[in-house]
């Protein structure tokens, strides 16, 4: 016979739910990369404080204009620093923004350095015009200094690629005229790398800086507001009569045929290289007293500007005057850290179209040294042109070009397996829009993370203990319900921290266990509701029986709009907020759902199968004592027959 119409059918919702049950467990057992024995199935993926980890922040500084990073550009540097820390393999890496100016990462497990992964890694290769003594000494010079190319680069007979070898270091003593048969660039005395687009390598000729030629003293190029403001504040620090002696040379002073110059021009040694950053490239290279220190420590992005010309420092010493970057690092497709023929790591580059003409015109140039752009003391040991690779304010490595290259190039040096795969990710994903300043780097122990696992735990043990104390005493027998589904509700909510761990890379941590300790108060409400409801239809005189449908239906709607609330705050506060506030988001959401779902399935059929049993009839047991009506007498009832007689 089948129920009544409107009546439900409890076997089926607890079905459901136990259908639910069976998919999510099988998930998390068989599904989504589970591997290991059943234990390690069953770990949900934990956060940094709970397992330790690395966290580090890092802060965008202002441009050299003084203009503040917009939030587009703080999205677009987040994005690539997580493509750079994903790199070192580990996906469950966090990295947030925080603020207006902030960018916080958190790698959970193995303690890593993080310090280079907000290098703003600006790739471009300039022509080396002059190079000149870069010691930042205040005496004359006993000698002169030699520069010391980290190598040279030469095509096949074809100009393409050579069949030799490619990328191999063949280093040879500086100064000779031997050349090497093998690809690559050899490593300089400092062991800068080399720029090998599969050509053959050998080291240049040492040059004297004495030598340079003159250039103007100052840019014609306009500068921002921001930029000479800070310049004339400079100018006032060293004084007006260094200023005007420096802005007066032409060309690298000689302090040797002018001893005095030492002594006009030493306060620019004292300048910090944030100061150095804001003189222009003339300047920077003519005064003999800033050193390579300076401007190696200048802040990052001072010669991001690849129309104006710049200067760089090589292994610590010389200084080269650096023509506008002809090739950028948007011209490199891509990077890749590899092993090439002789077992040595390199840098391997691949153009894309415009970046190859690019590149194999800025090599022509420098091949045939157009318009004697490039100074003697600039030259390689054969008389040509050298390209320096600048990565952000450094010279990685500055080959001499010895034939028009066509193809593909390589970055070859003292690399290993780390620094090649580093450089090649900073090139692969891309330079930074903004630039960075490492504020702190934490590192959490592995055995503080578990003591913070085990407070979490115990927290919400806690919680639900209380929870369930006071519903057995003040509800009895309907106490047990809560009991059960809270239980329900807690083997939900881990199996699904277990798959969405897999999935999407959820990661659990100390907020999120927070998230749902305050879960437990919303279903505890909806308890509330719902038997506070029913007491409600009894002492209207209903029996618990037919109360028990009328409630539910009746305390649905404020369930469903107090859980809604909830939802909805978990989503807005996920949106809005950064950092841990998400993670405390996102588990008070999806505890929040899941109770929902034990509330239709769980809670309403086992309360109707309840109301069906004698249990749930007696005063004592059913914890409904106080608002049923005490059962009758015999004697009771024969009165009452009598009466209606």
């Amino acid at each position: 016979m089948a129920p009544p119409q409107g009546q439900m059918r409890p076997g089926r919702q607890l079905a459901v739910l136990g259908l639910i049950f069976v998919v999510l467990y099988l998930l998390v057992f068989f599904a989504g990369g589970a591997t290991g024995g059943w234990k390690d199935r069953l770990e949900p993926r934990l956060g940094l404080d709970l397992i330790g980890g690395t966290r580090m922040t890092l802060e965008a500084t202002n441009s050299l204009d003084g203009r503040p990073p917009t939030r587009e550009n703080l999205e677009e540097a987040r994005q690539i620093i997580e493509s750079r820390v994903n790199a070192f393999g580990v996906a469950e890496a966090e990295v947030v923004t925080e603020g207006n100016r902030n960018i916080v990462i958190s790698l959970p497990g193995e303690n890593r350095d993080l310090g280079d992964v907000g290098d703003a890694a600006e790739l471009r290769f300039r022509k080396v015009l002059k190079a000149a003594d870069g010691s930042g000494q205040t005496a004359p010079p006993a000698a002169t200094p030699t520069p010391a190319p980290s190598g040279s680069a030469s095509p096949a007979p074809s100009g393409s690629a050579s069949p030799a070898p490619s990328g191999s270091a063949s280093p040879a003593p500086s100064g000779s005229a031997a050349p090497s048969a093998k690809a690559g660039a050899s490593p300089s005395a400092g062991g800068q790398g080399g720029m090998a687009p599969a050509p053959s390598a050998t080291p240049s000729a040492s040059a004297s800086p004495s030598a340079a030629a003159p250039s103007p003293s100052a840019s014609a190029e306009p500068v921002p507001q921001g930029v000479e403001e800070q310049r004339k504040a400079v100018e006032q620090k060293v004084g007006a009569a260094a200023w005007q002696t420096a802005s007066g040379l032409q060309g690298p002073a000689d302090l040797t045929a002018d001893p005095s110059l030492a002594e006009k021009l030493k306060p620019f040694g004292r300048l910090t290289p944030r100061e150095v950053a804001v003189l222009s490239p003339e300047m920077q290279f003519n005064v003999p007293t800033i050193s390579c220190e300076q401007l190696d420590n200048r802040p990052a992005a001072s010669i991001k500007d690849e129309k104006q010309k710049a200067v760089a420092c090589e292994d610590g010493a010389v200084k080269y005057l650096l023509d506008v970057g002809k090739v950028l690092g948007t011209d490199v497709s891509d990077a890749n850290a590899v092993l090439d023929q002789t077992s040595s790591w390199v840098v391997s580059l691949n153009f894309t179209g415009d970046g190859q003409k690019k590149w194999t015109e800025l090599t022509r140039e420098a091949f045939n040294n157009t318009g004697q752009a490039c100074d003697q003391t600039a030259l390689g040991q054969d008389g040509k042109c050298r390209v320096a690779v600048v990565l952000d304010n450094k010279i990685v490595s500055s080959p001499e070009i010895q034939g028009v290259l066509t193809g593909d190039s390589q970055i070859t040096g003292n690399f290993d397996n780390k620094s090649a795969s580093k450089l090649a990710g900073q090139l692969r994903y891309g330079a930074l829009p903004v630039t960075f300043e490492p504020q702190e780097q934490q590192n959490v122990t592995a055995t503080l993370g578990a003591s913070h696992l085990r407070a979490g735990l115990l927290a919400a043990g806690i919680g639900m203990l209380l929870v369930i104390i006071y519903s057995f005493f003040y509800y009895r027998l309907l106490g047990s319900v809560i009991f059960l589904s809270l239980v329900l509700s807690a083997l939900l909510v881990f199996g699904a921290l277990v798959v969405l761990g897999r999935q999407i890379g959820f990661t659990l941590t100390l907020a999120g266990i927070a998230g749902m300790i305050v879960s437990l108060g919303v279903a505890a409400d909806s308890f509330v509701i719902y038997f506070e409801r029913l007491k409600d239809e009894i002492r209207e005189g209903r029996s618990p029986r037919s109360a028990v449908p009328r409630a539910w239906i009746r305390a649905r709607r404020t369930i469903i709009s107090a859980n809604a609330i909830t939802i909805l705050s978990a989503v807005v506060l996920y949106v809005v907020s950064v950092g841990a506030v998400k993670g405390f988001a996102f588990a008070l959401g999806l505890a929040t759902i899941l109770d929902l779902v034990v509330v239709f399935l769980f809670r309403h059929p086992i309360m109707t199968m309840f109301a069906r049993t004698r249990a749930f009839l007696s005063p004592r047991v059913s914890g409904l004592g106080r608002i049923l009506p005490p059962p009758r007498t015999e004697q009771a009832t024969r009165t009452s027959r009598v009466k209606e007689a």
